[in-house]
């Protein structure tokens, strides 16, 4: 039995560190490509070579982004199969297809204007170039579009039988397995993030260059871009975030109840635990810095509105 949590364990913290190290790469990768494509439109109709500069600077870095994102992919999925291959063999039926999607749809069409975007800006015209830039930031969002349609049916399944040998088969209609509940807000929610990550990247490397010399064309620009894209995404978020958390608790109210540290239920209104270590034997969170009520005000909107903790849940049903 030890040997078998240890096993979970160490599976668990290899895909975390696998998928955590993933994601920074593809959210960048999103987020700089719409930034070349305006950046290469904004060329091509001002002429300004500020522009064109930019474009080449930031070219170079979406490339190495771009390759890291596919690399550690690649790591990620196989680990599906080494560390999750019950789970793959019983939901393989459903998330399969949902992922060659993603390949055939999305990572062929980058793939295929990558190489242009990177080595064709003296060998096309400048608008099958900018074609070319199009294609690929359209493709991390189509990427972006399958891969959290995935994500999202492994929070909120909707739309699947269970077959005699236990596996999960598509029903009558794959649109409801894509538009599953949850996944407008995720997918809203994370492509927010990937524009905002991207705005203070580019912003903290103009800030760097804007220290160095204050008069960079170059530097002045990619920053005043940065931060009003900064300034318009971030209230966006906020919005975002609050609808995807609400959402989080209609559809996964356990999920919430552990995330949030809630043992026990609060009749009038829950606190939020800012930090604390999660003390499941006596169900409680030692050493607990809080703030009175706010999870009941950002969970409902409503400072005393009660909560339901995990003493509402059947032990064998809890999340860890």
């Amino acid at each position: 039995m030890i040997e078998q949590e240890w096993a979970i364990i160490l599976a668990r913290a290899q895909f975390a560190f696998t998928v955590s190290f993933h994601f920074l790469f593809p959210a960048f990768s999103i987020g700089l490509a719409s930034f070349l494509a305006v950046l290469e439109g904004l060329w091509l109709k001002t002429g300004k070579g500020v522009y064109a500069n930019l474009y080449r600077y930031w070219l170079k870095i979406f490339a190495v982004v771009f390759a890291m994102g596919v690399v550690s992919g690649i790591v990620m999925s196989y680990q599906f199969g080494t560390n999750w291959s019950v789970f793959s063999d019983k939901a393989g039926p459903v998330i399969g297809p949902l992922m060659a999607y993603e390949v055939l749809t999305a990572f062929f069409l980058e793939a295929g204007f990558l190489g242009v975007m990177l080595f064709g800006i003296n060998k096309v015209g400048r608008k099958l170039h900018f074609v070319a830039t199009l294609a690929v930031a359209i493709g991390t969002f189509i990427s972006a579009f399958w891969i959290l349609s995935v994500n999202s049916w492994m929070q909120t399944p909707v739309g699947y039988e269970i077959a005699a040998n236990g596996q999960f088969m598509p029903g009558d209609s794959w649109w409801t397995i894509i538009f599953n509940p949850s996944f407008p807000y995720r997918l809203v929610h994370t492509l927010l993030a990937a524009y905002l990550t991207t705005a203070f990247a580019v912003g903290a490397v103009g800030a760097w260059h804007l220290l160095k010399d204050k008069a960079n064309p170059g530097a002045r620009k990619m920053f005043s871009m940065a931060m009003w894209m900064a300034a318009i995404v971030a209230p966006l978020q906020v919005v975002a975030g609050d609808f995807h958390g609400i959402n989080t608790l209609e559809h996964q109210p356990a999920k919430v109840m552990a995330m949030e540290g809630h043992y026990q239920s609060h009749p009038d209104g829950a606190p939020l635990i800012l930090f604390g270590i999660p003390n499941s034997k006596e169900r409680t969170v030692d050493y607990a810095i809080e703030i009175p009520k706010a999870s009941s005000l950002i969970l409902k909107h409503d400072l005393n509105a009660p909560l339901a903790g995990l003493d509402t849940i059947p032990d064998a049903d809890e999340p860890p």
